[in-house]
């Protein structure tokens, strides 16, 4: 018994040093920044509608130690347009707004000098509308809602170009639409996600989170590294507006909306194809784009990127090849974008 017993602990022996001889998971190696106790990552890689990659690294709540899991709930922050887009979309196909209209149709207190605003342009960022992170009054601690960027772009006429003729990135004009979601519809616009798309979808812990509502499930909390040291940094005086970047969701749930994305099960095949078409050049961003409604596209890639303090996200489609990366973080770096190109190298390789 005690040589079988040695010979059982040698084998384990060697096999532990074997292991530890072992080439590193190339994924995991890409995604080592966050791993340990550390704000963390969720990733999940879709392939013909099935994940073939679905981990989660590091902390979701540095101060309870919570790991971070596939069913975290992340902010998605920019992420969080095309499911504006989609909402504006479902709108139209009802019959309850046009994307045609101006948006002063719905919002009537927007100054003249946004007369011939549409909300095709709002979509595609060429509305030419002034940041309202510039409006917001210096000192301004108490966090910044959807009416008070309303007053804010009532207030002033300033514009940064005429309507359609360029393209900068709005996060007002995607404030505005969410507004008018709730003016068209009749219904906050929380609900409305909650019974137009999320439920539906079966998407049942996604939530357009608001202060005083539902909590978060499962809640990731940002960070940000500071001398070297992580700072819990959840919000900011911008973190309560809504359209342009308040929901949160889990990998696992974004597997369900990017499934949708396919077929006509919430948009109609009209609807999927204005969002996926290239409407405008992107510019003044670092990557080659064009803009459709709520989605950049690249070649023959659709995605999105969003950031707001602590936390960095990255949907990337290639719907070509059914492959899909989703990678959720709660920190305020590295970017998450070239990460999600490098881990989708090798399935694209394959589909050559």
């Amino acid at each position: 018994m005690r040589k079988l017993l040695a010979g059982l602990a040698l084998t384990l022996l060697l096999g532990g040093c074997a292991s530890d001889t072992r080439p590193v998971d190339p994924i995991d190696a890409l995604m080592q920044r966050y791993a340990g106790d550390v704000p963390g990552a969720s990733l999940l890689v879709l392939k013909d509608g099935k994940p073939i990659i679905r981990r989660s690294y590091g902390l979701a709540n540095l101060e309870k130690e919570d790991k971070a899991t596939p069913a975290s709930n992340y902010r998605l922050a920019s992420v969080s347009k095309q499911f504006t887009a989609a909402a504006i979309l479902l709108l139209a196909e009802n019959g309850r707004l046009n994307l045609d209209d101006p948006v002063r149709r719905w919002l009537p207190s927007l100054p003249e000098t946004t007369a011939t605003v549409t909300l095709r342009q709002l979509l595609t960022h060429t509305g030419g509308l002034v940041d309202y992170e510039d409006l917001i009054p210096p000192g301004t601690t108490a966090q910044v809602s959807d009416n008070d960027v309303l007053r804010l772009l009532s207030a002033t006429s300033k514009t940064y170009f005429a309507p359609g003729t360029t393209y900068r990135y709005s996060n007002s004009g995607y404030v505005l639409l969410g507004l008018v979601v709730e003016r068209a519809s009749g219904i906050s616009l929380p609900l409305y996600l909650q019974q137009r798309i999320f439920r539906p979808l079966h998407m049942d812990h996604t939530l357009l989170y608001e202060r005083g509502g539902p909590d978060v499930a499962d809640r990731a909390y940002g960070y940000s590294e500071e001398n070297g040291r992580w700072t819990r940094t959840d919000q900011s005086v911008t973190s309560a507006t809504r359209g342009d970047g308040g929901i949160y969701s889990s990998i696992d749930d974004l597997a369900k909306w990017d499934a949708a994305l396919y077929d006509n099960r919430l948009l109609s095949d009209a609807s999927r194809k204005l969002a996926f078409s290239p409407r405008v050049k992107v510019t003044g961003e670092p990557y080659e784009a064009s803009y459709g409604y709520g989605w950049r596209i690249t070649g023959d890639t659709v995605w999105h990127s969003g950031e707001s303090i602590g936390f960095r996200n990255a949907i990337v489609r290639w719907p070509q090849q059914h492959l899909t990366v989703i990678l959720l973080s709660n920190r305020n770096e590295p970017e998450p974008y070239r990460t999600a190109l490098a881990i989708a190298q090798p399935y694209l390789q394959r589909a050559r």
